[in-house]
């Protein structure tokens, strides 16, 4: 490996080195994203917050080690950890994965060169806790995930194919998630929601079911945090939570429909024009406000450089933890009625003060999470108008 010049770095209380390399891509000799630092962060604080409300020690598997940061810093850096399994199919992935085990003196972590999805056939039952971060989708790994989740487990999951689950491409998001997107101004929280169905459709059918403890949309991915339980009966009630997200272009109006296979709507109940539908996708929670508080309260034990920028998501997603599903786009509503947009504050004043909650979202600096109606929103917004 004399070849490479190295770089090294520090993240968290961990410290690894990797060949350089001039752009982040799968064909770096050995895979390091500088960017997904704020995503190991959070993942830190979540594992932690499972092996605290399970009271036990746990075994991870890191699917996807490339250099070995991720689960290098489980070990490192998470109180009550066994066992931690790095596989990667890249031999000089395992080589710079060992020396940077060695490189921080640590214990029981074991480096694998595998198929990462028979990684996992191989492995059924052993790990308490898997993180499927891959370069792309996750798609062709969550079958065997299913396989291999321990009952009372977490599955993180990383998307970096934001581009198909968002509905930009419609056809790779049919293809690997088997629901049809749609490009509309929330779908990042669409998509959020396509990889949480596909997940809990996936699970399910080895008697398994998901709880969303915590999702977040962040730059180029979506990532998921999911407790695994097990039972028939269970899996097929939380099924109930699969349905489509319905939206109509004209008014902007959109509703929700329960069931796999049930009626769905194609006219709009405001305007009349055609309804476009989304799904099928995760209706239920995806945002869990006792594990995001007990995240937050995590931050103050443990060494996060992103600390600020964790803090401001994690806050946010706490409050979006009770809100219903999408959000509007003040600005692209404004648009359609050709106004001016008049202050948030004003807006969110004026929805709360008929009744109707008003929440801020992650996914949107613009965005308002509300119960009320598109008919409403455009009445405070018309009214505010005429107004300044």
């Amino acid at each position: 490996m004399d070849e490479y010049k190295i770089k090294s770095i520090e993240e968290g209380l961990t410290k690894i080195e990797f060949p350089e390399f001039d752009k982040i891509s799968s064909d770096a000799p050995v895979f390091y994203n500088p960017n997904m630092e704020l995503n190991r962060d959070l993942s830190i604080l979540a594992i932690q917050v499972f092996q605290k409300n399970e009271q036990r020690e746990i075994n991870i598997c890191d699917l996807f080690g490339g250099s070995g940061i991720r689960g290098i810093r489980y070990k490192n850096e998470i109180d009550g950890v066994g066992t931690v399994c790095i596989n990667d199919i890249s031999e000089t992935a395992n080589f710079y994965e060992r020396h940077n085990i060695k490189l921080n003196d640590l214990n029981d972590i074991e480096v694998f060169q595998h198929d990462a999805s028979m990684f996992l056939r191989m492995k059924r039952g052993e790990f308490d806790v898997i993180d499927i971060d891959p370069f792309g989708t996750p798609s062709p790994f969550l079958d065997s995930a299913g396989y291999c989740a321990r009952r009372n487990s977490l599955l993180c999951v990383t998307a970096t194919d934001t581009s198909a689950l968002c509905g930009t491409y419609k056809e790779p998001c049919i293809r690997k998630y088997n629901a049809k997107p749609y490009k509309s101004e929330y779908c990042h929280e669409t998509g959020i929601r396509i990889l949480a169905g596909f997940v809990a459709l996936t699970l399910a059918k080895y008697g398994k079911y998901i709880e969303v403890k915590m999702s977040h949309s962040t730059e180029h991915y979506m990532r998921l945090y999911l407790y695994v339980k097990k039972g028939p009966k269970k899996t097929d009630e939380r099924l109930k939570n699969i349905g489509y997200i319905s939206h109509c272009k004209h008014c902007l109006h959109r509703q929700t429909s329960k069931g796999l296979a049930s009626p769905i709507e194609d006219v709009c109940p405001v305007c009349g024009e055609k309804l476009i539908h989304a799904g099928p996708l995760w209706l239920g929670e995806i945002q869990n406000s006792e594990f995001i508080q007990n995240m937050i309260e995590e931050t103050e034990n443990k060494k996060i450089n992103k600390e600020k920028e964790a803090l401001k998501l994690l806050n946010s997603c706490l409050n979006e933890a009770n809100a219903p599903a999408t959000f509007y786009d003040v600005h692209k509503i404004c648009k359609s009625m050709k106004i001016s947009a008049p202050k948030l504050d004003l807006i969110f004043d004026e929805i709360e003060k008929n009744g109707h909650i008003a929440i801020k979202t992650h996914y949107n600096p613009l965005g308002i999470k509300s119960d009320a109606s598109i008919k409403y929103i455009r009445h405070i917004l018309f009214s505010l108008c005429e107004s300044e």
